[in-house]
């Protein structure tokens, strides 16, 4: 299956079209008009102080971040990242999970986005300490193909897959789901040392 193309990234993904005044890309140039470099951790502090909705922090994929976060006054952390789509090296969000997970040690609620497909994808992320995940692209690519009943038929989908996976591990609840129910790379890895 091809994804569709992203139209809010027409004409800039040429990589032979380095029109730029300083010799970048289309891209390049998009990404420095685009992106803020100035963006600190004190700009968490900046947002708690002109809301009283909680923070979510988006993007973090270490347990350095995790921890600056929480210091910073994050309510929650969402594990995410641009992996196969923009960032071809990015630690995959379900790599990433466990280490904030573990980082935070229960502080604040972490979620994950990016990479579940089915059921048996939440059920490893409940598993590895997420409290929620996050799912874009199934649903969207169900909402493009049959508008509501699409998208809801997508979450439908994953909601049964979820409860057959857990059913086949003998879990009754999300609340029985445990790290004990999954086992990592790093496991195997571990247990031939």
């Amino acid at each position: 299956m091809i994804a569709p193309p992203l139209s809010n990234l027409e004409g800039l993904m040429s990589l032979d079209d380095f029109d730029d005044a300083e010799g970048g890309s289309k891209l390049e140039r998009f990404s420095r008009e685009t992106l803020d470099p100035s963006l600190s951790w004190k700009d968490v502090e900046w947002l708690k102080s002109i809301t009283s909705l909680p923070i979510l922090l988006k993007g973090i994929v270490t347990a350095e971040d995790a921890r600056k976060a929480v210091e910073a006054g994050a309510a929650g952390l969402i594990v995410s990242n641009h992996g196969a789509r923009q960032l071809d090296y990015a630690p995959a969000t379900i790599s990433a999970l466990e280490e904030v997970v573990k980082a935070v040690a229960g502080a604040v609620p972490v979620l994950v986005d990016g990479g579940v497909r089915r059921g048996t994808d939440v059920l490893k992320a409940l598993a590895l300490g997420a409290k929620a995940v996050m799912v874009g692209r199934p649903v969207f690519f169900g909402l493009a193909a049959r508008g509501e009943a699409g998208a809801r038929h997508v979450i439908e989908m994953l909601n049964k897959e979820l409860e057959l996976a857990m059913a086949l591990c003998g879990c009754r609840s999300v609340a029985e789901v445990t790290r004990a129910h999954v086992q990592t790379e790093g496991d195997r890895i571990r247990a031939l040392l």
